[in-house]
């Protein structure tokens, strides 16, 4: 299914279009909370609870939800289907009237809604495209409608012109790209969560976790692979966490042991750099490769105490020796403070 949403400042022009289109028997009203009438009259209706918003522009809402070629649905379906679509974009309290059209080859309805709701709050209309295609999604299984992909989802990456110059240089492949292809891949071939690391693992890739020590939950995902490492969300939205989960059935304390259990220890810094005058001690067995600031991890140094850089992403694990130094580093600072009350 596919909904087009559109703002607007008339009310009048809109109903006056689907009103006329009532006239000529090429579309019904299929449900309405306001009083039915002349395109006039209803317009009036309209601006009485717009004006508890005189200084907004557009309070005119107005989507249609098109069905896919094949699919049909019954009246009292697309009145239950656009009533949770109205819902879940923040329209449960707000003036609305409901059309079908019967003008083109596919079913699909048209929805006129009042920005402004009853109480004078508004609804907002931040990310509207990203939450419609989200909820569209949704009604799709509840509704047993064809299923569309998730056009936004599909699309990857691009590669870098540093990523193009060190692929037309090397004449190998970017492995980004590699990567990306190993990944859908992976995702397609996996329903859970175990058999999607079982697909990583089988492709000599190696996923690291951001876990919160506090909660246990998993925000985010990095993925080694030869030898380089990306952010799950570098290489396209559908790779990011959040996109991943929704694409395979994950729980969170189901899955919490075999997360744990493959969640791979090394993680690059993405902040190091290479410089002239030579590698500093942040840089000791890392090196910084050309794709796009992904980073090459080498031998660990001499004196590492099993930490992890962080990247933004990945959260130092506890050690004895690193709570000993911030209790000391407490210790100093309150001994600091006494000193400077006695002076």
């Amino acid at each position: 299914m596919i909904a087009k949403q559109i703002k607007g400042k008339d009310f009048y022009g809109l109903l006056a279009y689907n009103q006329k289109k009532v006239e000529l028997g090429q579309a019904i009203v299929l449900d309405a909370n306001i009083d039915l009438g002349s395109s006039v009259d209803m317009t009036k209706e309209f601006n009485l609870i717009r004006q508890l918003r005189p200084r907004l522009g557009k309070a005119v809402y107005h989507v249609s939800l098109n069905l896919p070629p094949g699919d049909k649905m019954r009246d009292s379906e697309f009145v239950a289907m656009g009533l949770d679509y109205l819902n879940g974009m923040g329209f449960d309290d707000n003036q609305y009237i409901m059309y079908r059209h019967d003008d083109q080859s596919h079913q699909h309805i048209h929805i006129v809604a009042n920005r402004v709701k009853l109480s004078g709050a508004l609804v907002s209309d931040s990310r509207d495209y990203e939450r419609s295609e989200r909820l569209v999604r949704e009604l799709e299984k509840k509704y047993g409608l064809s299923q569309l992909p998730d056009a936004s989802l599909e699309r990857e990456a691009a590669l870098t012109q540093k990523e193009i110059e060190k692929s037309l240089r090397t004449g190998n492949p970017p492995i980004k790209s590699l990567l990306q292809h190993q990944l859908r891949d992976a995702l397609k071939s996996s329903t859970t969560m175990e058999e999607f690391l079982y697909q990583l693992l089988s492709r000599n890739i190696r996923p690291k976790f951001n876990i919160s020590k506090t909660t246990g939950r998993v925000s985010g995902i990095s993925f080694k692979y030869e030898e380089v490492i990306y952010k799950g969300s570098s290489l396209g939205r559908k790779y990011s966490w959040n996109n991943i989960i929704k694409q395979i059935d994950y729980e969170q304390i189901r899955d919490r042991a075999v997360i744990l259990e493959n969640n791979h220890p090394e993680q690059g810094n993405k902040g190091a750099v290479n410089s002239d005058t030579g590698p500093s001690r942040k840089d000791v067995g890392k090196t910084k490769d050309a794709e796009g600031g992904a980073i090459q991890t080498g031998e660990k140094p001499k004196y590492d105490l099993g930490g992890t850089q962080k990247d933004g992403l990945i959260d130092e694990p506890f050690t004895p020796f690193k709570m000993e130094l911030e209790d000391f580093d407490r210790w100093k600072r309150k001994k600091k403070k006494r000193k400077s009350r006695n002076i």
